[in-house]
């Protein structure tokens, strides 16, 4: 099996560590625009070897893991260079336009929309995992849209992997992950701003930074190059969340001006029900 990866960082570098576990007669091309990763994977063995959009005829498989902006401009040509027996995944974290980008293709059923709902705040080939997939959710869209064979064949690999599979239209998809994940990150972004902004001597934030603090900005150490194109897909639905987020923030400043103590206490031991949600979901999903 020829299996093509295209942007060779933290997603597609640990896909590109499964495949070559699972299948050791799997031959991994690396594609991207940085020559950098693409000798960081080669000599990590994440990949075989480096190629090129004009290999792809190649492939059986094609992994396209880059920002959500550039896949969108680049995936027509992706397909129209496979063969018809390829298929060709994209892991974008938005599915609506890349989905309407592609609904009249003239190969639009060698392609397969997903989202897996895994990752860490860190990126290029050296944030690769070895079993970063094992009990995450795979989110894929329009699945009726792509040939059967082709379902088959990404499944087999996603299974092998771990995933475990979810069915959603690609609308549904982005208004849902704009809450459980988008709103995150910005949170996350905007309490590291505000606090680098407040505390000058950065000696202090470290002497003073306990787990929670670390475990809340976590994120704000993403790559800002894969999360601006992220909202700017997002926006409706981002803009949405936040607005209910903020009044939320707004509701609880003005408890607090009003010395409504007892209404803070309701407030957090209402939210503390999330536990009750939180307990069913796998601990290795919530360290996303």
């Amino acid at each position: 099996m020829n299996v093509f990866v295209i942007g060779i960082g933290l997603i597609g570098g640990s896909m590109a560590k499964d495949i070559k576990r699972l299948y050791p007669s799997a031959k991994i091309y690396g594609i991207d625009t940085n020559d950098a990763h693409l000798e960081e994977a080669l000599t990590l063995e994440l990949i075989d070897a480096k190629s090129t959009y004009e290999e792809l005829s190649k492939a059986d498989m094609v992994i396209v893991s880059i920002p959500v902006d550039v896949m969108v401009k680049t995936m027509p040509r992706i397909l129209e260079a496979i063969q018809d027996d390829a298929v060709v995944i994209d892991v974008g974290s938005t599915k609506s336009l890349i989905c309407k980008t592609l609904e009249n293709h003239p190969r639009r059923r060698n392609f397969l929309a997903c989202h897996p709902i895994s990752g860490t705040e860190f990126s290029g080939p050296s944030a690769a995992e070895e079993g970063l997939y094992i009990g995450k959710t795979n989110i894929i869209c329009e699945v009726e849209k792509t040939a059967f064979k082709l379902q088959e064949k990404a499944l087999e690999v996603f299974s092998k992997m771990g995933m475990r599979i979810r069915y959603m239209n690609p609308d549904a998809h982005d208004k849902h992950i704009a809450y459980v994940s988008h709103l995150s990150h910005i949170s996350s972004f905007m309490l590291g701003k505000t606090v680098i902004e407040k505390e000058k001597n950065e000696r202090d934030i470290f002497d003073m930074a306990g787990s929670g603090f670390g475990s809340t900005v976590r994120l704000a150490k993403s790559s800002p190059a894969m999360w601006t194109p992220i909202f700017k897909q997002n926006k409706e639905n981002v803009v949405e969340t936040l607005e209910e987020y903020i009044q939320n923030l707004k509701a609880f400043k003005q408890l607090l001006l009003d010395d409504d103590y007892q209404g803070i206490f309701k407030e957090m031991d209402n939210t503390n029900k999330i536990k009750e949600i939180l307990n069913g979901i796998p601990q290795n999903k919530l360290e996303q």
